[in-house]
């Protein structure tokens, strides 16, 4: 006969075994698939997945969009940020001044035509294109509409507003702001005389007198040259 503490153990034992699970037979004419295993994303793998989100830095998310880049002068923002776009458009801004030599070029070669190919018609087309080249800096060879808006203070003058669009991150009293507007003086009391020159030419022109005109053109030329580069040097380009 056993002890009673070895029944003990023996029946302590038997209560504390698990208890088989119950599990329904399988049926012979239907197949259950079980389940994908749901597997936990890794550190690793998380990591992986947020490097490849494209995100901006929370600074640049919080600092307000830059001004866009136009033509206005009251543009404010980072100057270093205004610089470089200026830069970047200096070929738009220079246009006007390329133009305007070209102009002067064409009405060089209408002048420099022999006596017996330049007629009336040249001269009238000389007019125009030198008016045309001035672009509204002359007072005397502005239409009534630009002279309004003139007389309601809106510039007209193409070249002085370069220089105010070229020169509007400089200081008032910068060396290289204040060579610009020299330049620009010089230009338009260039151009105000090559226009007055014209306008008192009596018809018909004299060969003389169109070489008179064609000397004052090749000054205005240089003198625009002289501005571009004044405005190259107020852009840093």
């Amino acid at each position: 006969m056993s002890p009673p503490n070895a029944a003990i153990i023996i029946s302590t034992a038997v209560h504390l075994l698990p208890k088989p699970s119950y599990s329904p037979p399988l049926s012979q004419t239907h197949h259950c698939s079980s389940p994908e295993p749901n597997h936990p994303i890794s550190r690793r793998n998380f990591a992986i997945l947020l490097s490849s989100i494209v995100t901006l830095p929370l600074p640049y998310l919080l600092q307000p969009p830059p001004p866009a880049y136009a033509t206005s002068f009251s543009i404010s923002g980072p100057k270093e940020w205004l610089r470089e776009q200026k830069k970047k458009s200096s070929k738009f801004l220079l246009a006007p001044v390329d133009a305007s030599r070209n102009i002067l070029q064409s009405a060089f070669l209408l002048l420099m035509k022999s006596e017996s190919e330049f007629g009336g018609n040249n001269w009238e087309d000389v007019q125009k294109l030198l008016i045309s080249a001035a672009r509204d800096c002359v007072p005397q060879d502005r239409n009534s509409f630009v002279e309004f808006q003139s007389n309601t203070g809106v510039e007209v003058c193409t070249f002085r507003l370069i220089v105010k669009n070229a020169a509007s991150l400089l200081d008032d009293k910068d060396p290289i702001k204040l060579e610009a507007e020299a330049k620009l003086s010089d230009l338009i009391r260039s151009f105000a005389v090559l226009n007055g020159m014209v306008r008192e030419t009596k018809m018909p022109v004299s060969s003389s007198s169109r070489q008179r005109v064609a000397d004052a053109l090749e000054d205005t030329i240089s003198s625009l040259n002289d501005f571009e580069q004044r405005i190259k040097n107020c852009l840093e380009v």
